[in-house]
C-alpha cells in the first residue's frame, strides 16, 4: 500500500513533519529575538535619570509650592488640631 501524496509529491506525514519543524523553528527564533531585545533593553538605562529621582524632585516641588501658597493657613490648621488634642 502506498502513502497518500500531495500535489507537491511528498508523503503527507513528511509534509506535516516539515510544517511542525518550521513552526518550532519560527517559535525558537522569535523567543531568541525577544530574549535578546529584553537583555539589550535592560542594559540601556545607563545615563538616564531613574524614575524615583524624578518622582522625589516633583514631590519636593509640589510640597514647596503648596507651602508657599498656603503656609499660613496650614500652620493655623496644625495649631488648632494640636490645641484640640492637648486641650489648651
Amino acid at each position: 500500500m502506498t502513502e497518500p501524496t500531495t500535489t507537491a509529491g511528498a508523503p503527507e506525514p513528511e509534509r506535516r513533519a516539515r510544517r511542525t519543524h518550521r513552526r518550532v523553528g519560527l517559535s525558537a527564533r522569535l523567543a531568541a529575538r525577544c530574549a535578546s531585545r529584553l537583555a539589550t533593553a535592560a542594559g540601556d538605562d545607563r545615563g538616564d535619570v531613574p524614575g524615583w529621582v524624578l518622582v522625589t524632585l516633583m514631590t519636593a516641588a509640589l510640597v514647596a509650592g503648596i507651602w508657599a501658597l498656603a503656609g499660613e493657613a496650614l500652620e493655623g490648621l496644625f495649631e488648632d488640631a494640636i490645641a484640640m488634642v492637648t486641650n489648651r
